[in-house]
């Protein structure tokens, strides 16, 4: 069961990456790492530094993606970018995000959800 998650996981990201170089992000990481926080896309549109959390469905029977970015992982979020931030200090406008990715046969679908802080 977890290789099929980390392969949903993947091709979720590599859908997220492409969506958000389309709408001109540049990536700076992809899951960066602190302690036991993960950020799934760290990257820049203008002026503003974006932490990314990319959820994938390729079911409703648990939800839609988004449902399953509660409080918490808002938090685990904003905690990663905390110290994202204190090893870059130059940026002055952040926002968390939300990238929700429903994929149905061959229909995917993507909703951006963009300064959920």
């Amino acid at each position: 069961m977890g290789n099929a998650n980390s392969r949903k996981g993947r091709f979720g990201e590599v859908t997220a990456i492409r969506f958000l170089e389309e709408q001109g992000h540049r990536i700076l990481e992809r899951n960066w790492k602190y302690r036991r926080v993960e950020i799934d896309i760290i990257s820049v549109c203008g002026q503003t530094l974006h932490f990314t959390e990319v959820k994938t469905r390729f079911s409703n029977c648990f939800g839609l993606p988004e449902s399953a970015v509660h409080s918490v992982k808002l938090n685990r979020l904003k905690l990663g970018a905390e110290a994202y931030l204190e090893e870059h200090p130059q940026w002055q406008r952040i926002s968390f995000d939300v990238l929700a990715i429903s994929i149905r046969g061959q229909q995917t679908e993507i909703r951006h959800f963009l300064d959920l802080s």
